[in-house]
């Protein structure tokens, strides 16, 4: 439990989005998140992504998420619209938590992470791997990096005005502008 800063009131924390641009942290917050749960943790890039970067096909990662999303307990990280806000995922959960850091830290992380796993040739998911060139590709598809620049604006958008939809009525958002915040969030939490 937490208790939502808008309203007042105390939240139940136990089917969460964890939301945000690339490099923001989303990864590191939910697994931390999901561990003190004791939640199962799903990170939708890695269902997504299957060998050769081939996306899982689209019905299929549905079916995945309407069995993942049933249980009574989980940490899902990822930006899908189509699966998250549009989808399952949303439909399910009972907070989201956003992680809006700001575009220079951002950049500065997804650079810096590039960098490393072009070095390095760490392996992400499925067998693929990225590649150093990504740092110099102008297609935010291919580029990671591009991505993260090109989308930050539209993430903000986005949460923004779902925060004030009341189609998310039944959900507590929970927007964390720092990696501070982020960090005092998860403190306050009482594991399971």
């Amino acid at each position: 439990m937490t208790v939502n800063e808008s309203s007042g009131r105390i939240i139940v924390v136990k089917r969460v989005s964890v939301v945000g641009n690339s490099g923001s942290g989303k990864t590191t917050f939910a697994r931390q998140l999901a561990e003190i749960l004791g939640a199962p943790y799903v990170e939708l890039d890695e269902l997504n992504h299957q060998p050769n970067w081939q996306p899982m096909e689209q019905s299929r990662m549905l079916s995945e998420l309407e069995t993942i999303t049933r249980a009574d307990k989980w940490v899902i990280d990822g930006n899908y619209r189509s699966y998250v806000m549009d989808g399952p995922v949303w439909q399910r959960a009972d907070t989201v938590i956003w992680l809006d850091l700001p575009r220079a830290i951002v950049m500065r992380q997804i650079i810096a992470r590039t960098i490393k796993r072009g070095v390095l040739r760490q392996e992400l998911w499925n067998g693929n791997r990225e590649s150093l060139a990504n740092l110099f590709r102008w297609d935010p598809h291919k580029s990671v990096v591009r991505w993260a620049w090109s989308q930050h604006g539209v993430y903000a958008q986005r949460y923004e005005s779902a925060i004030k939809s009341d189609l998310n009525g039944h959900l507590d958002f929970v927007r964390l502008c720092s990696r501070g915040e982020a960090a005092q969030w998860l403190s306050q939490m009482p594991s399971s």
